[in-house]
């Protein structure tokens, strides 16, 4: 099939890091490299050969008792691949000592683990990060957590995680870009970029540079009922025009490894799906690296149904998978299935041959501590260089979802605030140092980055009194709290009655002139097997805040979350809401930067905001139905609609204000009518109408109006982030061409149908000005 391009209306660049790149040998043309590997695996015994395609769980291993630990005996037998989320390059070298000068052959280690959005340096949540909508401070933010993972000895990270999905119950929503597939391809290429080098035809041969996996392979997101690990079943044409993309823009950024889900497709586990990892991901792709399984994925196929370890490790060997996560079923079976014939030594050799490559990539073999310098740790880890980094890329994140008057009757905006008098920051997310990174930080240094609270307080010494309690817990269920703070991230649940601690947050609320609510979600609400049901901010956050409202003071919900929240009551009740997601480890102070105004927010959704839980899952490129209801039109019987809700998000896709204007002119195209080998550009220009420079994103969308299939009511088919100073106009065009309205046909063909399109631009996927194109 022909791939799709990417049409992105900016450039990426390389960004700068601190660290100093050390150049391996030129070993690296494919001939060198097949050479030396091929010399290799004829010295391999079988045995060997599958110890390659064996990555275990590291476990506990102190600096400089490598050789006592239980992986260490197998490490020297040569039945080890690779190990993950041993932290620490003093130990990592140990074991890579360990793998070189102990085993018989001498074959370096793999050394991976989940940085997912930062090592040290935090970034916001890969969901938060995607609202930024800026490629160059995405791939800058992969870039930094490369340099800091490599300095500690990591050389391969399992991100980007690129599952696109449209229902928010399930909790790795928050690892993810979002429910489009455009920008989430965009997402891809810039985060393999990051990690692996920018320059395609030169990746990984830097000491800064480590390879990415893209994960997870495929179709996770579309887990049914929103629950992690679930069933997936769609139609093959859904998978390639709406799911699919991302994982293909990865591959296409030359992405080194690929991380198989765990969910079923077409009735078999993507473990195991033949069509999957060969057919498409090699065949039609051309993906020249290696599958490695999520963590036990191929003895989680035997809970499946679909046979015992023996079966299923076969069956994800001959499927295409390289690499098993913790299982233990390839250096446990395979020699078995080799012996009986059902698995051949070809697809042995090859699956071999593939992590022998990945490692030869990463220059392991010229020199195998390339990633081991005990003296970078020190210098390129947590620098002052990397935090102003991540302090910017978060207030870039930030959603303004509201901002109403700063009193009833008031023309004034509540935000940004006032640098003088007292603010009060109440909430049980106001004092949490452990929860500023949000999940899937396992590197994150969790108390030394500080509390909303703390960093405020900080921040406006001298200028604006800040005071704090806590207000409520997190839950009023003990138990579901325990289960929300996980992995070190307690709340230090409060034992005072509710009564107690809300009696004192209204006291410290009577001292204020304005009020900073911390509510929502605790870092470990979202991410893996976090899924939940009921989306309302919880019961008794919900009565501190309407308690707090009740005060007369301005109140200002400054929102963390790691996924859509139903926000009907506080859209209509509170004059402010700032979504800070979960910022990073620099997350406090990018909060003061955008709720006093030294930063203008300019971040959109990249996800809807369902009303409630009942509409999921609800998306803005939705296809149109045979009775569709009218624009603006609420209840109409026999259409497509509800009984007690109407079919509007509450935010939609591509949603966010600032604390200036923009105006938008109509979309001028330089021709109406475009052949099959041309182009059309569309130019708007926006203009900053207030009073503040400020950044927008300007999103362009299509409609594909008659198809041989249906098609969707809008696509997001490009952007740009510009910024405009007050008063100033900018003239933004896209470039329009046949590849931007291909999709893909009944028959699973890459077409560009003629016909006629909508050409859309605006801030939003719901604010937009429309022209009419036609293609020949």
């Amino acid at each position: 099939m022909k791939k799709r391009a990417l049409f992105i209306a900016f450039s990426l660049s390389a960004l700068m890091t601190t660290a100093m790149p050390e150049k391996n040998n030129p070993k690296d043309t494919p001939r060198e490299m097949d050479k030396f590997v091929t010399e290799l695996m004829k010295k391999m015994t079988v045995e060997e050969k599958i110890g390659q395609l064996n990555l275990p769980v590291t476990g506990e291993i102190t600096t400089g008792q490598a050789q006592s630990s239980d992986v260490a005996k197998k490490i020297e037998q040569g039945l080890v691949g690779g190990l993950f989320n041993l932290k620490g390059v003093d130990k990592i070298r140990d074991v890579q000592k360990l793998a070189v000068e102990k085993s018989r052959l001498g074959i370096p280690l793999l050394f991976g683990m989940d940085v997912v959005h930062g090592y040290e340096t935090i970034f916001p949540i890969p969901l938060g990060l995607s609202c930024s909508w800026d490629m160059a401070a995405i791939e800058q933010s992969a870039r930094i957590a490369a340099t800091e993972a490599s300095a500690d000895g990591i050389s391969w990270t399992f991100s980007p995680m690129v599952d696109i999905s449209r229902d928010p119950r399930w909790g790795r929503v928050s690892e993810g870009n979002g429910e489009d597939p455009f920008l989430g391809g965009a997402i891809a290429r810039a985060m393999v970029l990051g990690y692996q080098g920018a320059d395609l035809g030169n990746q990984l041969k830097h000491n800064n540079e480590i390879m990415a996996c893209v994960k997870h392979f495929a179709l996770y997101g579309a887990g049914e009922a929103g629950r992690d690990y679930n069933t997936v079943d769609m139609s093959r044409n859904r998978m390639f025009n709406e799911y699919l993309y991302p994982y293909q823009a990865a591959v296409d950024a030359g992405v080194g490894s690929v991380m198989a889900s765990f969910n079923e497709i077409d009735g078999v586990p993507a473990t195991a799906n033949k069509w999957l990892m060969t057919d498409v991901l090699r065949k039609q792709w051309g993906f020249n690296g290696f599958v490695v399984t999520d963590f036990t994925g191929i003895a989680e196929m035997v809970a499946h149904g679909i046979g015992d370890l023996q079966t299923v490790s076969a069956r994800a060997l001959n499927a295409g998978v390289d690499m098993d996560m913790v299982s233990a079923g390839f250096v446990g079976t395979v020699k078995k299935s080799i012996d009986e014939g059902k698995i051949s030594m070809e697809t042995l050799d090859t699956a071999c041959r593939r992590i022998l490559e990945a490692k030869y990539k990463l220059g392991l073999f010229d020199n195998p501590y390339k990633y081991c310098d005990l003296k970078r740790p020190a210098r390129e880890i947590f620098t002052k260089e990397h935090r102003e980094a991540a302090r910017r890329i978060a207030g870039e994140s930030f959603v303004l979802l509201k901002n109403g008057s700063i009193h009833p009757g008031s023309a004034e905006p509540l935000l940004p605030l006032k640098k003088e008098g007292t603010v009060a920051v109440i909430g049980p997310l106001a004092n949490t140092r452990s929860n500023m990174p949000g999940t899937w930080s396992v590197a994150a240094r969790l108390n030394d980055y500080p509390s909303v609270y703390e960093g405020l307080k900080e921040m406006m010494a001298g200028k604006v009194n800040i005071t704090y309690a806590k207000g409520s817990n997190l839950i009023s269920d003990a138990a579901y709290e325990e289960r929300a703070t996980m992995f070190g991230r307690s709340l230090n649940r409060d034992n005072r009655t509710d009564k107690e601690m809300l009696d004192e947050a209204l006291k410290v609320a009577a001292g204020a002139d304005v009020i900073v609510a911390a509510l929502g979600e605790s870092s470990e609400m979202t991410g893996e097997s976090s899924s939940r049901t009921d989306l309302n901010i919880p019961d008794v956050q919900r009565t501190l805040l309407e308690a707090l409202l009740k005060t007369g003071k301005p109140v200002v919900l400054t929102l963390f979350t790691g996924r859509p929240l139903t926000l009907v009551w506080e859209q209509e009740n509170i004059p402010a809401i700032l979504n800070v997601w979960f910022g990073g480890s620099e997350a406090a102070y990018a909060i003061g930067d955008v709720l006093f105004g030294d930063v203008n927010p300019s971040g959109k959704l990249t996800m809807t905001f369902p009303k409630n839980v009942g509409q999921i899952p609800l998306f803005y490129n939705h296809k149109n139905t045979g009775r569709p209801l009218a624009e603006g039109k609420w209840f109409e019987k026999f259409r497509s609609n509800y009984l007690d809700v109407d079919n509007e998000p509450l935010y939609p896709f591509g949603y966010g204000l600032s604390y200036t204007t923009f105006r938008y002119s109509d979309i001028t195209l330089d021709k109406t009518v475009m052949g099959q080998d041309g182009s059309v550009t569309a130019t708007v220009s926006v203009t900053n109408t207030g009073k503040r420079d400020g950044a927008e994103v300007v999103q362009l969308y299509i409609r594909d109006l008659v198809g041989s299939i249906t098609r969707p009511v809008k696509e997001l088919k490009g952007f740009e982030k510009v910024f405009i100073k007050a008063g100033e106009s900018k003239t933004i065009s896209f470039k329009i061409t046949p590849e931007l309205l291909r999709f893909y046909d009944y028959d699973l063909n890459h077409v560009a149908e003629p016909g006629d399109f909508n050409i859309m631009i605006g801030g939003s996927s719901q604010a937009v000005k429309t022209a009419r194109l036609t293609l020949k």
